[in-house]
């Protein structure tokens, strides 16, 4: 509900997370042990086009109180290599869930989009603030709040039979799947609509893709050769600005601006 920057990026991460639910647990050092833990799996975790592998918001939010519930129980060290393991499992079982719930806000928010669309035609633009910040709470209350509530209130027995009562090759994961693994369509369509003017725009595009697949290159290499190509292409916009600035026209033929040209 904070939105992208403050809420999935900040506060949903496991390491600021671990440290909310230590203070609200009354356990700060074990809280953040937790959130450490679990950062440094999901550390490079990003969400290209709304494509999930596993929601680190619900690792946060329910992946570290179990986790903080089971160490405390069985009396691990909270710095120890035990209880970090024990966070890291929890939080792969819980990441599970949470990319189910991921989808299914992200599913249901495509009714909010469909009245949106619906103002932009009928030229209620007034009416889109709550489009895009009213009606979406409703998505999240229903499948991020409540579900985090009673997760976290009945434990890990909770997170187990969800996932044996919704199993990966039933009708129910599969559809909600499917209708998920098209929305990075979506996401990447809107990019190239803000970056490809033309046709060729598409070339250097395609590169990073082409390096990951070919080369088995990171995000982080393949961020390193792009950052090449954006200094080469703004070297060139720049001294096209410059000839354009300099440009005057000349009084008359002559060996010198026959040179220049």
């Amino acid at each position: 509900m904070a939105g992208q920057a403050v809420g999935n990026y900040t506060i949903g991460r496991p390491l600021v997370g671990g440290l909310i639910c230590g203070l609200i647990l009354g356990d700060l050092q074990l809280g953040i042990a937790c959130g450490v833990a679990m950062q440094l799996v999901y550390i490079a975790l990003v969400t290209p086009g709304g494509t999930v592998s596993a929601d680190v918001r619900a690792i946060s939010y329910i992946g570290i109180p179990l986790a903080m519930v089971a160490i405390a129980s069985q009396g691990l060290n909270p710095l120890g290599g035990s209880a970090a393991n024990l966070a890291k499992s929890v939080g792969t079982l819980v990441g599970t869930v949470g990319t189910v719930l991921y989808y299914a806000v992200a599913t249901m928010n495509l009714v909010w989009q469909s009245f949106g669309w619906k103002d932009v035609h009928n030229g209620k633009l007034n009416k889109l603030t709550a489009v895009n910040f009213g009606w979406p709470w409703i998505s999240h209350a229903i499948f991020s709040f409540l579900p985090t509530m009673f997760l976290t209130y009945y434990g890990a027995t909770a997170v187990t039979a969800l996932r044996n009562a919704l199993p990966m090759d039933g009708v129910a994961m599969k559809t909600l799947f499917t209708v998920g693994g098209m929305l990075p369509c979506v996401g990447i369509a809107i990019l190239l609509r803000q970056i490809i003017g033309r046709t060729t725009d598409f070339i250097p595009f395609l590169v990073g893709f082409t390096l990951a697949a070919s080369l088995g290159l990171n995000l982080v290499s393949v961020t390193v050769v792009s950052l090449l190509f954006a200094v080469i292409m703004y070297e060139v916009e720049m001294s096209k600005g410059g000839k354009q600035g300099n440009s005057t026209v000349p009084e008359g033929p002559n060996d010198d601006d026959e040179e220049d040209i």
